[in-house]
């Protein structure tokens, strides 16, 4: 069908089935696949193929939902590309009369057998916002029904009084009713559970674990070929701000604090990375100069991702949580993947070479001259040595996962991994990962301070790197020391010393590789950040 103007669509398309039966209708199937969604998923904040070019688009799966006055489908999509794989993708779709039309966010003008209107994203409808909401409150029994909602045992609310979005859509939309919850729709799905939903609905129900947001109730749509996660509502936690804007903002008071206490960088007391520090064992010049209080809030924050892992890997009876030991199937699996993944990296740097200078340029060729000695490094995981055990972990632990809340912390977004695939999401992996993954988001928060305020703080660059290397190496001592404790004493099976600095050393380097990646494709003047951060964990 021709359509002048492709980008806005200014002609309505013309089908001869009315809304009720649109997705029994073939020809309006066709046209929605095509020219229609081709053109508006691209422009999508959700939409991952960015990157790839796209073959086609395919309905894979309806559902048609009913409220009093509207019918509504949620449709799964498949999405093609040239490149030889596809993605999936959930979108309720309704249908607005010209005169009822409340958004802005349209799909496309259409003209339904006879009527005109518009085809819209169901979920800027309130009223399927309150159907949603009233489904998870009172599920129904219907056996043969294909989209299942669930009530969670901690949801208390079963009114509906208002929704509104959260913040900026990101790779899948929250909902937040009567501000006190939150539903998150999954717009990039998969033919399994989501991690997301299975940790947190497992953690709550299960672990009772209270520094992360009760589960409240899920939606999902049962296929043959398994059972796909579409929404998780939880409770919707105060807070004052991710962590990492917390971080920044602490980084940014110790770094002026240089100055204005009129601190010398070189007389600074150093440590090796992982040595554990009680915080009454941190030296006074170091607390003279980033004062008492940090040191305490990662000291909580230590506690609370100790307590995490114990609850992860606190469950006998249930197998997709149980803790397990380290084989040769998961080292052949860890190497695959991490030599694939170190390759494609030096390939990356190679190519981005001309766009770094100075301290970036020089890191990238130590690190080119280090190949060696790092493929050796991952290379060297022996499994027979391994005594800790591998649990379910939160697989994309970071600041800004982390909500504050007062002097306390809440997690978030047990997703996994964004360039992982659903199946990798969900190996047990060392809980060390995560930790590894937190102490990244540490040095990232302390780099980014510096880059940040270059012409803040009255310092040679080179000179507030050395500052932010000490200062990193106590927030990871004082971390360490205290999630070693409370790990050991709740009997989370994290190994003796050597194995622990092994597997924090082996998880940086794998952390700081897949970020150069990030960085060289996005911002290069930040790759500096992750080839430092290999060159200290790598002391060359």
């Amino acid at each position: 069908m021709e359509n002048d103007n492709q980008d806005t669509f200014s002609t309505p398309f013309l089908f001869k089935t009315d809304w009720k039966h649109a997705f029994e209708d073939e020809e309006f199937i066709k046209v929605f696949s095509s020219d229609i969604l081709e053109q508006y998923i691209i422009n999508k904040r959700w939409y991952g193929g960015k990157a790839s070019t796209l073959k086609y688009i395919e309905v894979v799966e309806f559902f048609k939902m009913a409220s009093k006055n509207n019918t509504y489908y949620g449709v799964l999509l498949e999405v093609n590309f040239k490149e030889a794989f596809f993605q999936n993708y959930f979108m309720p779709i309704s249908f607005m009369a010209e005169d009822e039309l409340d958004t802005n966010t349209i799909i496309a003008p259409v003209k339904m057998n006879g009527q005109v209107g518009f085809l819209v994203d169901a979920l800027h409808q309130e009223d399927f916002r309150k159907l949603l909401f009233d489904k998870i409150v009172s599920p129904g029994d219907k056996a043969d029904v294909k989209v299942k909602f669930h009530r969670g045992e901690k949801l208390e609310e079963t009114t509906y009084k208002t929704s509104k979005f959260m913040g900026v859509e990101q790779s899948n939309t929250s909902i937040i009713y009567n501000n006190t919850l939150v539903l998150k729709i999954f717009r990039r799905i998969y033919t399994s559970t989501n991690p997301d939903y299975e940790i947190s609905r497992f953690l709550t129900d299960r672990m009772n674990f209270k520094s992360s947001p009760a589960y409240t109730g899920s939606i999902s749509v049962t296929l043959s070929e398994g059972n796909i996660t579409l929404g998780m509502m939880q409770e919707l936690v105060p807070n004052q701000g991710d962590a990492w804007q917390f971080m920044l903002e602490e980084t940014d008071r110790i770094f002026e604090n240089l100055s204005t206490k009129k601190i010398k960088i070189n007389k600074l007391p150093d440590i090796e990375l992982f040595t554990r520090l009680k915080i009454n064992e941190i030296s006074h010049e170091i607390i003279d100069w980033a004062g008492l209080s940090i040191f305490l809030r990662i000291h909580t924050l230590a506690t609370r991702t100790a307590e995490m892992h114990i609850a992860l890997g606190g469950d006998i009876h249930d197998t997709a949580f149980t803790p397990t030991t380290y084989n040769g199937d998961y080292t052949v699996w860890l190497k695959n993947r991490l030599t694939y993944q170190f390759q494609n990296r030096l390939n990356i740097l190679e190519n981005n070479l001309h766009k770094l200078d100075g301290l970036a340029l020089e890191l990238a060729n130590q690190f080119l001259d280090n190949k060696k000695e790092i493929r050796k490094l991952f290379l060297d995981f022996d499994w027979t040595k391994m005594k800790s055990e591998r649990i379910r972990i939160h697989g994309d632990y970071h600041l800004g996962q982390v909500l504050v809340n007062g002097d306390d912390f809440y997690i978030l977004d047990f997703e996994g991994e964004p360039e992982s695939t659903i199946r990798d999401r969900k190996v047990k992996q060392p809980p060390l990962k995560d930790v590894a993954g937190m102490f990244r988001s540490f040095h990232y928060s302390i780099y980014a301070t510096i880059f940040n305020n270059k012409d803040k703080y009255p310092y040679e660059q080179k000179d507030l790197f050395q500052a932010g290397e000490i200062l990193f190496k106590y927030f990871v001592g004082v971390f360490l020391q205290t999630y070693t404790e409370v790990a050991q004493a709740g009997n989370l099976n994290i190994g003796y010393r050597k194995e622990i600095d092994f597997l924090l050393k082996y998880c940086l380097l794998e952390k700081a590789v897949y970020e150069l990646g990030y960085e060289l494709n996005s911002r290069p003047r930040w790759a500096v950040i992750p080839l430092r951060g290999i060159q200290s964990i790598m002391k060359y």
